[in-house]
């Protein structure tokens, strides 16, 4: 019922926090939020025709206890793997919609996600449908070795194809986005939108520093520090993401194709 916000330590009641998008009503910290919430948030009448749900990882590896760890994961968060996606509208315009959860295991990238993310980009290129995909994630799942760093090529690759098709690609990555997520497809967006305060890089804080033997300058890896430097094109509170999508997708929203017959 209550929440003590991370930001500034003010204690909120739920109802306020849903009614503000959970965004901290004194400091404005964005608290992290679910998959569910997100396509409340942004889509036509909060719904999605999600696709491929029954797609679920296997431990091509035989990593000990993996197997375990994804069966408490998938019973404690509904869903067979770290990412959903399906066909949704945000104002009447028809999108191809996808949102990671970083609460899956840390919305680590293995072959199941990057397999449902290449088919969403399919699918836009297919439907010639914008792209949009929220990425939170802690990077490559380590449990699928190589099969997962695999995901980081497959992924870029096919957003080259949706590039060349002329489908315009929406990402928005949020609070936290790291490692292979952001070294492939949250970052090659046509526009890249991110949310106040959000963790955005590759490798931590700690290891940077370890590695170059300096200091890093204050708020770096946030999204204002990365917007400043050009990676990122908005920040945007999350009360306004809609309609900023919106504005958007009414530019961006591709021709259909020459020899389409709609």
């Amino acid at each position: 019922m209550w929440f003590r916000c991370t930001g500034c330590g003010e204690i909120l009641y739920r109802k306020t926090l849903e009614s503000s998008f959970f965004i901290c009503t004194r400091c404005g910290y964005h608290f992290r939020i679910t998959p569910e919430q997100y396509i409340r948030i942004l889509l036509d009448n909060g719904g999605l025709d999600g696709l491929d749900t029954d797609l679920a990882p296997a431990n091509p590896l035989g990593f000990p206890d993996y197997d375990k760890k994804l069966k408490e994961a998938q019973e404690k968060q509904g869903r067979k793997d770290a990412f959903i996606y399906g066909r949704g509208a945000i104002a009447g315009c028809p999108v191809v919609f996808g949102v990671m959860d970083f609460n899956f295991i840390g919305g680590s990238m293995g072959s199941v996600v990057g397999e449902k993310i290449a088919r969403a980009i399919r699918l836009a290129r297919a439907e010639r449908r914008p792209l949009i995909l929220v990425s939170t994630s802690g990077g490559a799942r380590m449990q699928e070795g190589l099969f997962s760093l695999l995901q980081m090529a497959k992924t870029s690759a096919e957003l080259g194809l949706l590039r060349r098709a002329r489908v315009p690609y929406i990402s928005i990555p949020v609070d936290p986005c790291t490692g292979g997520v952001s070294a492939s497809f949250a970052m090659l967006g046509d526009v890249i939108i991110s949310e106040p305060g959000a963790l955005i890089g590759f490798a931590g804080r700690r290891v940077i520093e370890g590695t170059i033997g300096e200091k890093l300058p204050e708020g770096f890896q946030t999204a204002e520090f990365l917007l400043r430097h050009g990676l990122l094109d908005m920040v945007v509170p999350r009360r306004d993401l809609r309609d900023t999508l919106a504005r958007l997708l009414s530019i961006l929203r591709p021709q259909p194709a020459a020899n389409s017959k709609q």
